[in-house]
């Protein structure tokens, strides 16, 4: 993202917005591939691909870190910025993939909570030596 792109995500004083929407990114990534002629590229199979591709790298971040505690805990401020990069790329390629596909992605994540909640609902567990109480 160049200098300008980046000048335009933030606001008239200079701050970064708190919170952006799927919406925001939808926008701002077609716009993005608008502006460069990639949107014959983004089809459906090639962003999915990229999706799979960017989930690899991200994978390849922990793969030989065994269990990584919350908070990331002994991880360098550049292993953050890493991390920070490739889990942004998934975002982006996923939320690309669902623009492409004329889904609303926001909708359907609230939609498959809903689902998960009827499929998993709360049960306490009944052994009292058990942490899932």
């Amino acid at each position: 993202m160049g200098k300008s792109e980046m000048e335009n995500s933030c606001d008239s004083i200079g701050h970064k917005p708190k919170d952006v929407s799927l919406k925001d990114l939808s926008n701002r990534l077609a716009e993005f591939a608008q502006a460069r002629g990639w949107d014959e590229y983004h089809s459906p199979r090639n962003l999915l691909l990229a999706l799979v591709g960017e989930v690899g790298e991200l994978s390849e971040i922990f793969q030989w870190k065994g269990e990584v505690g919350k908070g990331l805990p002994n991880w360098s401020a550049d292993e953050k910025e890493q991390l920070e990069d490739e889990v942004s790329d998934v975002l982006l390629y996923l939320v690309r993939l669902a623009d492409v596909c004329g889904l609303d992605l926001g909708q359907a994540a609230l939609t498959k909570i809903i689902k998960n909640a009827r499929k998993n609902p709360v049960v306490l567990n009944q052994n009292p030596n058990s942490s899932y109480n």
